[in-house]
């Protein structure tokens, strides 16, 4: 798989050959959905908190006595059946929602968004951004020939969510003249999630060459990474690290035959048999 690498001016500068482990994967919706709700999920703050009887203010006092008025019993005024009273069964924000992926699921999720935007044609290569002044004019210079090329002529004119782009390493310079467009966002590759390449039309790519590399070693990456933090967190409790299971064969116990002549008779508990 082959795509066109372009500079700041919107020409095009040469090609590079994509992985199609990373860019030539099938739509698998259930996975993706699974993976935003999953993000989504992750980072909902909890906000909405009612308050039990045991928060609500007041109440230490027996309204009444307990017999002899002729009234119903209680022991305090800020029971949930009073006005005024706690709440029962309300949210809390001691609730969570948090919800697990999978490190595997995730970078399939990631691959997954990639090969469908590539197959779109929203995926633009550029490979790099130099800016005489870091100046949002500058930057709408370079935008403005990005829109030239067939495909992208929606990257200036989007009003919401028009592209993330994304560079190698973090840089300043750049990021501090494209914040000021509303419809852009702009970070680093290895922060980038997959919320975020499907809330944007487009995904722009600096320096494609090592980006590509690092996003085909994501999940090699992770998965070592969670090998070597098993063994050290083995290591610290004073564990081996895991090992595959190993079957041990039963061993027999043979019990001891009595010799021969002896004859085994059984106990007898309490008196000593007579024998007449």
């Amino acid at each position: 798989m082959e795509s066109k690498i372009y500079n700041q001016e919107g020409k095009e500068t040469g090609s590079i050959n994509l992985p199609a482990s990373v860019f030539g994967l099938p739509w698998n919706s259930d996975l993706v959905h699974q993976v935003v709700v999953s993000e989504a999920a992750n980072k909902r703050n909890r906000v909405a908190h009612t308050k039990d009887r045991g928060e609500v203010r007041g109440g230490g006092k027996k309204p009444w006595r307990q017999k002899g008025t002729g009234r119903a019993r209680h022991g305090s005024i800020r029971s949930p059946i009073w006005i005024g009273g706690g709440v029962t069964h309300g949210p809390t924000k001691e609730k969570n929602y948090e919800k697990k992926i999978g490190k595997k699921m995730k970078a399939k999720a990631l691959f997954t968004i990639l090969s469908e935007k590539l197959r779109q044609n929203e995926i633009l290569f550029v490979d790099n951004i130099n800016l005489k002044e870091s100046k949002t004019k500058e930057a709408k210079k370079v935008l403005e020939k990005m829109s030239k090329i067939s495909g992208f002529e929606g990257v200036l004119s989007k009003k919401n969510n028009s592209a993330v782009i994304t560079f190698w390493d973090k840089n300043r310079e750049n990021e501090r003249s494209f914040r000021n467009f509303s419809n852009f966002k702009t970070g680093e590759l290895r922060n980038i999630t997959p919320s975020e390449i499907l809330n944007h039309k487009y995904l722009i790519i600096i320096e494609p060459k090592e980006s590509v590399e690092f996003i085909a070693g994501k999940l090699n990456k992770k998965v070592k990474m969670a090998k070597e933090g098993a063994v050290k967190t083995a290591k610290s409790r004073g564990k081996t690290a895991p090992s595959p299971k190993v079957l041990i064969p039963e061993v027999k116990v043979k019990t001891p035959t009595p010799k021969k002549g002896s004859v085994s008779r059984p106990k007898v508990l309490g008196k000593k048999a007579s024998n007449k």
